[in-house]
C-alpha cells in the first residue's frame, strides 16, 4: 500500500504510526472493550482501547472543569444519522437516553448528528444498544472510516431533493466498515476472541485491514443553498438539477479544515472539482475517491494523512485520470454551478407536496432547558404529541420540524411558545449566522473556551456593530477551541480559533456562499481585547464598504491585501536580518590592539 510521503533512499520502510500498528494487529477494531465493559470495578479504558473505541462512534473523554480534584473519566457518543432525518420516536429515544446516561443535554453537531456528553463508561453499552434498537448506529460515527454523511435537510421542494436524500442514504450503507466486533460487542455484549484467525486476519471488503489513515467526510449538496459547506468535505457531491429531474453531481474532492498552529505544512483546503457523474454511478464514484485515500494517504503521519494533501501535492487533474482509471470512465466534465448561501431557512416555510417545515434555532447546538427556555422539553413534546412529524438536524447545528398538516401549525406554535420557544424571530442575526464547537470543558484537545463564549462574545460584537451604525448587518461567526476545525471556522468571514486559555487567533474573510476560505488577521489577541481589536476593522467596513458589502468580502478586498504587503515586508526585513548575522559570523574579527606598558 504506496504512501504519499517519498520512500527514504534507505531500503528501511518508512515508520507507520501507532494508530496503524494498532489497526494492522487487530483489523475487526474489537480490542478488549466488551471485556473492559464487563468488569464492574472498570471506570475507563485503556489508551489502546480508545483509539478502537473512536470506530464505534465514542471518544473517552474527562471534565477539564474538575481536573484539579482528580480525573473523571467519561464518554461522548456520536450517532450516525445519514442526511440528519430523524423519526419522531427515534427524537424521543434519543432523549431518553440524554437524559438516563448523559448530562441531560443533546449537542447537535455540524455533520447533522447528535453527541451525548457526560456518559460513564457502564452506561455506554445500553446507550448504543438502544439506539441500534432504534433503527440508528454510531458504526463508523468516528474514525478512520467515511464518517456520518451529511445531505441538504430542507424538506423536498423538488423531486430531485428526495432523490438527493435517498442517495445520501444508500451511500451511508454502501460505505460503512462490514467488522462483526460492532454488533458483538453491542447488541451481544461478546467479546471477540483477537486470537481466532478469522479475527486475526480479518480485512474489510472496501477498507482494507488497516482502514483509512484518517478520517473521511461525505457530503451532498443541491445550488444554490451550501448549507453542508459542501467544499470543506473530502469528497462531495453538488447537485445538477433541471426542474424536478436530477441530472447528476458535479464531484469534488480534497477538501478539509484540520490545522495544528505553528505548523505550515498543515492547512484549510477547500475542494477540487474532478468531474460529474450520473446519480446512478455515485456509489462507484465515492469508493473510488476514498480508496484513493485508502492507498496513498500517509500512514506515517496523522497530521499528513487526510486526502486533502493527496490531492494538494498529486492535483485535482491526477485525481480525476486515477478515479476514471478505476471505475471504467464514470467521471465527465463538470456542469457549470452556482452557490448563494450556507445559511438555514429558519421559521415556518411550505414544501413542495403543500406540507410545513419549520426550523428552530439551537444556541450553539445545545439542545437543553434554560431559564425561560425550555428547548429540550418543547421538542419532546413535539416528538411525543405529534409522531407523524420528522426531525432534521441540519449542518449549522439547528433542527428542521417536517412534514407538518397545516392542521398542526396552530398546536405546534403554542406549545413552542408555552416553553419559551419563538418560531419567529428566533434569534439576534449574529447569532442566528453563527457556529461553536463543544471546547471545554469536555474536548481533550481544547486550547480554549468556544460554545461556552461564543454567545457573550456575539453579544459585545453586536453592541460594537451597533455603536458604528453596522447594527443588523450579518456576519458570519465562528469560533473554535482549537485549530482542528470542527465548526469550519476556515470559512468563516469573523472566526475565533483558540491558542491557549482566554487567547485566539482571529481569521477574517470568508463568504456567505461557501466558496472562499479566510485568511489569519491577527496571531493571537485576549478575548478581554477583542473591541479593541475588531472595532478599528468594522469602522473602515462602514466608511469603505461598496454598496451592501458583507464584512467577509470588503475583508477580502481591502485587508487581504494589505496584510500580504505587510507580510511581505516582515519576510523581507527577516532576511535582511539573517543575511546580516551571516556576514557577521564570516567577518574574521579584528586583531587586538597591543597593550602599552607603563615604565
Amino acid at each position: 500500500m504506496s504512501t504519499a510521503t517519498a520512500t527514504p533512499a534507505s531500503t528501511e520502510a518508512p515508520k507507520l504510526s501507532k494508530n496503524e500498528l494498532l489497526k494492522d494487529a487487530a483489523p475487526t477494531l474489537a480490542g478488549n472493550l466488551a471485556a473492559t465493559m464487563a468488569d464492574p470495578a472498570a471506570d475507563r479504558f485503556s489508551e489502546d482501547d480508545t483509539q478502537f473505541l473512536k470506530f464505534h462512534g465514542a471518544y473517552q473523554q474527562d471534565d477539564r472543569d474538575l481536573r484539579k480534584t482528580g480525573k473523571k473519566f467519561m464518554m461522548m457518543i456520536r450517532a450516525r444519522i445519514p442526511g440528519g432525518v430523524m423519526t419522531a420516536n427515534q427524537y424521543r429515544v434519543f432523549d431518553d437516553l440524554s437524559t438516563e446516561y448523559g448530562n441531560n443535554t443533546m449537542r447537535l453537531t455540524t455533520r447533522q448528528s447528535i453527541q451525548f456528553h457526560g456518559v460513564l463508561l457502564h452506561g455506554l453499552g445500553p446507550l448504543i444498544k438502544r439506539i441500534n434498537d432504534s433503527l440508528l448506529s454510531t458504526l463508523a460515527a468516528c474514525g478512520d472510516v467515511n464518517r456520518n454523511i451529511t445531505a441538504s435537510p430542507t424538506p423536498a421542494t423538488t423531486r430531485a431533493r428526495e432523490l438527493v436524500y435517498q442517495d445520501s442514504v444508500r451511500l451511508a450503507e454502501a460505505l460503512a466498515p462490514q467488522t462483526k466486533a460492532y454488533h458483538s460487542i453491542w447488541i451481544d455484549g461478546v467479546q471477540l476472541d483477537l486470537d481466532d484467525p478469522e479475527n486475526k486476519d480479518f480485512v474489510d471488503p472496501l477498507y482494507g485491514k488497516t482502514y483509512l489513515p484518517r478520517k473521511f467526510k461525505t457530503s451532498l449538496v443541491i445550488p444554490p443553498v451550501n448549507d453542508m459547506d459542501v467544499l470543506t468535505n473530502d469528497l462531495g457531491f453538488i447537485a445538477i438539477t433541471e426542474g424536478d429531474t436530477l441530472l447528476g453531481y458535479n464531484v469534488v474532492a480534497g477538501g478539509g479544515m484540520g490545522r495544528s498552529h505553528g505548523q505550515v505544512q498543515t492547512f484549510p483546503r477547500l475542494a477540487s472539482l474532478i468531474g460529474f457523474t450520473k446519480p446512478e454511478d455515485v456509489i462507484e464514484v465515492a469508493k473510488a475517491v476514498l480508496t484513493i485515500h485508502r492507498d496513498y494517504g500517509d500512514r506515517t503521519n496523522r497530521k499528513h494523512a487526510r486526502l486533502k494533501y493527496v490531492v494538494q501535492e498529486k492535483g485535482a487533474e491526477w485525481v480525476t485520470a486515477e478515479v476514471n482509471r478505476r471505475t471504467g470512465g464514470l467521471l465527465a466534465a463538470a456542469r457549470p454551478y452556482e452557490f448563494t448561501t450556507t445559511a438555514d431557512l429558519y421559521g415556518w416555510n411550505r414544501a413542495v407536496d403543500g406540507s410545513l417545515f419549520l426550523t428552530l434555532y439551537v444556541q450553539t447546538g445545545r439542545i437543553k432547558d434554560s431559564e425561560g427556555h425550555a428547548l429540550k422539553t418543547a421538542l419532546r413534546q413535539v416528538a411525543e404529541k405529534f409522531p407523524h412529524i420528522e426531525f432534521r438536524l441540519s449542518a449549522n447545528q439547528n433542527v428542521i420540524l417536517a412534514n407538518i398538516p397545516e392542521a398542526d401549525r396552530a398546536a405546534i406554535d403554542a406549545l413552542l411558545s408555552s416553553h419559551g420557544v419563538k418560531t419567529a424571530d428566533q434569534a439576534p442575526i449574529l447569532h442566528a449566522a453563527s457556529m461553536a464547537c463543544p471546547s471545554l470543558p469536555t474536548c481533550g484537545l481544547a486550547l480554549a473556551e468556544s460554545e461556552r463564549m461564543l454567545p457573550g462574545l456575539i453579544d459585545r460584537i453586536a453592541t460594537l456593530g451597533g455603536s458604528l451604525g453596522l447594527g443588523g448587518e450579518e456576519i458570519i461567526i465562528r469560533s473554535t477551541g482549537c485549530p482542528n476545525g470542527c465548526a469550519r471556522p476556515y470559512m468563516a468571514e469573523l472566526a475565533f480559533v483558540g491558542k491557549a486559555p482566554g487567547r485566539y487567533q482571529v481569521w477574517i474573510g470568508g463568504n456567505a456562499s461557501g466558496t472562499r476560505l479566510n485568511r489569519v488577521f491577527k496571531e493571537m489577541i485576549k478575548e478581554a481585547d477583542v473591541e479593541t481589536e475588531i472595532g478599528p476593522l468594522f469602522a473602515r467596513w462602514k466608511a469603505e464598504r461598496v454598496a451592501n458589502e458583507r464584512f467577509g468580502d470588503f475583508a477580502a478586498r481591502v485587508i487581504w491585501p494589505e496584510l500580504e504587503i505587510a507580510q511581505a515586508a516582515a519576510a523581507d526585513e527577516a532576511r535582511k536580518k539573517a543575511a546580516a548575522a551571516a556576514a557577521s559570523a564570516t567577518t574574521p574579527a579584528p586583531a587586538p590592539k597591543p597593550k602599552l606598558v607603563e615604565a
